[in-house]
Order: C-alpha cells, then sequence, then structure tokens
C-alpha cells in the first residue's frame, strides 16, 4: 500500500494470518472431537476426513488469492 507506514501494513498482514491460525486450530480440534466421539464405520471417518481437509485447502487457496490464479491456468 503506497504511502502506508510500514508498521500500518503489518497491522494489515497481521491480523488475517491471527485469524486463519485461529480457524485451522478451530476446524482441527473440531475434525478430532469428531473422530473421538461419534461412532462411525472407520472408511466413513476417512472420507469424512478427506472432504474436511479439501474444503479447508481451498477455503486457504481463496484466502491467499490462488485459487483465481490457478482457476486461469489454460495448459
Amino acid at each position: 500500500m503506497p504511502g502506508v507506514p510500514l508498521r500500518d501494513n503489518l497491522k494489515y498482514i497481521s491480523m488475517p494470518l491471527f485469524t486463519i491460525l485461529i480457524v485451522l486450530i478451530i476446524a482441527g480440534i473440531l475434525l478430532w472431537l469428531v473422530n473421538s466421539y461419534i461412532p462411525m464405520d472407520r472408511k466413513i471417518k476417512t472420507i469424512f476426513n478427506v472432504v474436511v481437509i479439501i474444503v479447508l485447502i481451498i477455503w486457504l487457496l481463496k484466502v491467499f488469492g490462488l485459487f483465481a490464479y490457478l482457476m486461469n491456468i489454460h495448459v
């Protein structure tokens, strides 16, 4: 951001990273709770874990602005 002092830039950078970290920690705890305390077949748990991880990866790609970039790649 032109014209914005460096200390103000750090404020804009650190808060989203903190928010991302909190969301990932909460998602991990919820995933652990579901895996530990909800009785499910092992195959269903595996599918559930894979779906949650894929959703988190797509969310992270969108947060960092890489999802739109990857969608525009033409081979």
